[in-house]
């Protein structure tokens, strides 16, 4: 065998950290659809016939022991802190916390919430009564796998918002297509198309004058903010096909290596697309 081929038979750890961000988006939605609310549209059916309570302590268990030396490497105690939110998801499930999340998170302790705080990164401690139900219900369930319920291209845990792609929106042949496109780029790369993918809603909310100076940026939560990648016509093969073209006119503009490489990926992308149709 040839040490090129060995990838196919060893995955790298990007390649595991991604399958079980799937399986945990899997799992998820499967947890999320019993509670009426949608999970991921890219969310393959669950197979297996072990309880989900089984399958919710596995795809975090194996997800979470890979992040130990990524997110949660220079956390403190990080296994106990793994234990103890993997707990805190079984007793939601169990309790209806996926059903009512903003009750359930009010029965937890402060110790409890700090858990739930330090799985997520959050800055500032757990204020319950001031979340949305998408922040609310995102502190129940594991950073891969969280929400967009209101569809305005965020994803809202706690009070705070974060931009993502694919997010659980994401149709299935679009979220495929870039998993395609994208396949063995390091994560710096890779984070540099998603960003690409989402600028549509941010440039959407940045409102210049007559002038074309900038005068305002709608704000997350504000009612006039819009996710026009939510239209039921928008399209990312219209979309692939606008960045190819500026890539042309800008050719002389870009460094030779980023223009090859970003019309590498644009014209797999779309491909992939129309041959997904």
């Amino acid at each position: 065998m040839k040490i090129s081929d060995t990838s196919a038979v060893y995955p790298t750890l990007q390649q595991r950290q991604l399958e079980t961000e799937h399986n945990l988006q899997n799992v998820f939605s499967d947890v999320l659809s019993g509670a009426g609310h949608a999970g991921y549209a890219s969310a393959e059916p669950i197979e297996s016939e072990e309880p989900i309570q089984t399958q919710i302590q596995e795809s975090w268990d194996g997800w979470f022991q890979l992040e130990l030396q990524g997110r949660y490497r220079t956390t403190e105690q990080p296994r106990q802190l793994g234990k103890q939110y993997g707990a805190l998801v079984q007793n939601a499930y169990e309790n209806g916390g996926y059903i009512a999340p903003k009750a359930f998170l009010s029965s937890l302790s402060p110790a409890e919430l700090s858990v739930v705080q330090d799985i997520h990164h959050l800055a500032e401690p757990i204020q319950v009564n001031s979340l949305t139900e998408e922040g609310a219900i995102n502190l129940l369930i594991p950073p891969p796998a969280q929400i967009d319920m209101n569809r305005d291209g965020l994803t809202q845990s706690g009070a705070a918002w974060g931009l993502r792609f694919p997010d659980s929106t994401t149709p299935k042949p679009v979220a495929e297509a870039f998993e395609t496109a994208t396949e063995g780029m390091d994560w710096g790369e890779r984070s540099l198309y998603e960003l690409q993918m989402v600028m549509p809603t941010l440039l959407a909310n940045f409102h210049v004058d007559q002038s074309g100076a900038f005068a305002y940026q709608v704000e997350p939560g504000d009612p006039r903010f819009v996710n026009p990648r939510a239209a039921p016509d928008y399209s990312y093969v219209d979309y692939a096909d606008s960045y190819l073209s500026y890539l042309d006119a800008f050719k002389s503009r870009i460094d030779p290596i980023q223009y090859t490489k970003g019309k590498a990926f644009w014209t797999d992308f779309q491909n992939e697309l129309i041959a997904n149709k």
